[in-house]
Order: C-alpha cells, then structure tokens, then sequence
C-alpha cells in the first residue's frame, strides 16, 4: 500500500500524493481505505506486537476530508510515540503534532479558501474542546459528491427517530453529548455516539427489507 502512487492518487489531492507516500514510508505505516463508518471517519491503531502503525480511513471521502483526517490519524501516531498513552487523545499534545504535520500542505494552494480558513481556526485559533472541528466538517461536507435525496445528516434527525446505516443497522437517535449524538443500535442493544454531520437514511419501518433485516436481528 505504501509504495501504491496510484492508489494514493484516486482519494486524495494530487499536490498531497508525494507528502502523503513519504509519511507511510518513514514511519512504515499500513494504510487501508475501509468501508464507510457512520460512527468515524478515520482509526489508528499503534505498532505493538510485531505489527506495523495501522491507519484505516473510510474509502468515500472526499479528497480534502481524506487528507485532514490522514494528517488526524497520523497525528495520534507521533503522540503516540513520545508520549505512550499518557496523553488526552485530542488534547494539547495530539493538536500540536496535529498543526505541525498540517503545516507543509498549508503552505502550497491545495484547499479551497474556505476549508483553509476553517482549518487554521481550529489548528491556531480555537481550544481543542469547543465546536471549531465541526465547522470544518460542515464546510468540508460541501465537497461531498451528491448523497441520496433519501439521506439526511444525525443532527437534522428528530429526537427519538429511527435511522439506518450502510451496512443495515438501524439506530434510534437520543441526546447530544457534547459534540456527538448518542444512539442506540436496536439490533444490538448498545450505545454508539454519532458525529452530527454522519449521512444516514431514516428508518420508518416501511420498507419491507428494512423491516425483515430488523425482525431478523432482534426478533
């Protein structure tokens, strides 16, 4: 995957393709494009026990969301390496690591002007626990190819309504925590938080393969 100039081209901005290789190869890190997860859009996973860093993003996003949540993963890894595990995942430390590794891609034409200037509020103005990352998520989320006109963002979902993700799981919305949504899987009984901006496709129990999937689970 490392060494896959052309794979690399297909998902993220072309100006980023040879920062994006060099990073894999020095810190020799296994990169996989995932199925889409309504619940994140990227994961990094530590080299421990003879494996290699792992980062995993979803394979639909868009170019410049692929490159910030690269750059994202990416930078847990750094923290991750001077400081172990005594650190906040998203807290001073990641963040620092998080601006200097966004720095170089900054610093050439390569985001629209809006994504820049939402990027630079939350890397050099905002705290990292107030809302500025889900501006730049909504800004970002304009550079999405077109969605089913069936699909709808977490947060414009009503309370207590039923939603759908891709893999079949039906969710009931509940209330925010903090940045998230907090939903219950009713196939599982268990709590997963939602990112307000993840696309999902309401639920009204109508459609009868919908319906058969969730007798099936729960029935």
């Amino acid at each position: 995957m490392k060494d896959d100039r052309t794979t690399l081209q297909k998902y993220f901005p072309q100006a980023a393709v040879d920062t994006v290789l060099s990073s894999l190869t020095e810190k020799n890190i296994l990169l996989r494009f995932s199925k889409s997860r309504a619940s994140k859009l990227g994961d990094y996973r530590p080299a421990l026990k003879g494996k290699p860093h792992r980062i995993s993003l979803n394979h639909d996003l868009n170019p410049y969301e692929m490159l910030i949540t690269y750059v994202h993963e990416l930078a847990h890894l750094y923290a991750f390496e001077k400081y172990g595990r005594k650190h906040q995942p998203h807290g001073m430390e990641w963040k620092k690591f998080f601006g200097d590794l966004m720095q170089p891609y900054l610093a050439i034409p390569l985001f629209p002007q809006d994504v820049s200037h939402e990027l630079r509020e939350y890397l050099y103005v905002s705290k990292a626990a107030n809302g500025s990352d889900i501006n730049l998520r909504r800004v970002l989320h304009n550079y999405n190819q077109r969605v089913a006109s069936n699909s709808f963002t977490v947060e414009t979902l009503p309370e207590k309504s039923l939603f759908q993700v891709a893999d079949g799981r039906v969710f009931q919305k509940l209330e925010q925590r903090r940045k998230r949504f907090k939903c219950l899987c009713m196939n599982d009984n268990r709590f997963y938080l939602f990112s307000p901006l993840a696309v999902v496709v309401p639920f009204d129990g109508q459609n009868a393969n919908q319906s058969l999937y969730l007798t099936k689970k729960i029935g």
